[in-house]
């Protein structure tokens, strides 16, 4: 199985020829405009090969055409399916940047240096993106914002967030 990198969500059909809304998950949305195919599937471990026919960007979304997908209803079928990248066609990962499932799994630590839980989700919001962090008695939601996270280290898989307890 190739690995497989999340780069966008197809939300919905719009009109009547089967072009898709998708939903960019990558700080370079305009490689949308020149990529040529995506693996599309629920989970990557399901997602096969589509090739795109048209892509644009509007209003902070891809607007994408596939082959074979040239009717509304073929369309619909796709909606809630994600889009994937083969590792290999990642851009390098910038200083000081993570991508978004080396995040997934770390440990989260609060002010005193014990556990409190695990990111099972990063959540897209309008504002800033949101840790979803799994801790023994439920989820929390924390924004992913310095002010609230004071350290993240990929090498040992984890990350401090010292106010944690405001949020439960």
């Amino acid at each position: 199985m190739k690995d497989l990198w999340l780069t966008g969500t197809v939300l919905k059909p719009r009109g009547l020829k089967g072009e898709l809304k998708v939903l960019p998950v990558t700080d370079f949305p305009d490689r949308f405009l020149s990529r040529t195919e995506y693996f599309a599937g629920r989970q990557p471990e399901t997602a096969v090969p589509v090739a795109v026919t048209g892509a644009k960007l509007a209003g902070g979304f891809a607007w994408l055409f596939f082959e074979g997908i040239r009717c509304r209803e073929k369309a619909q079928d796709m909606a809630g399916m994600h889009l994937y990248i083969e590792e290999k066609e990642c851009a390098p990962r910038q200083e000081n940047r993570a991508w978004l499932h080396e995040l997934e799994g770390m440990k989260v630590f609060g002010c005193d240096g014990v556990e409190v839980g695990v990111v099972n989700a990063i959540l897209p919001m309008p504002a800033h993106e949101v840790y979803e962090v799994r801790t023994g008695s439920g989820t929390v939601l924390i924004p992913a914002i310095d002010e609230f996270i004071a350290e993240i280290s990929l090498e040992g898989g984890y990350m401090v967030i010292p106010r944690f307890d405001e949020f439960l």
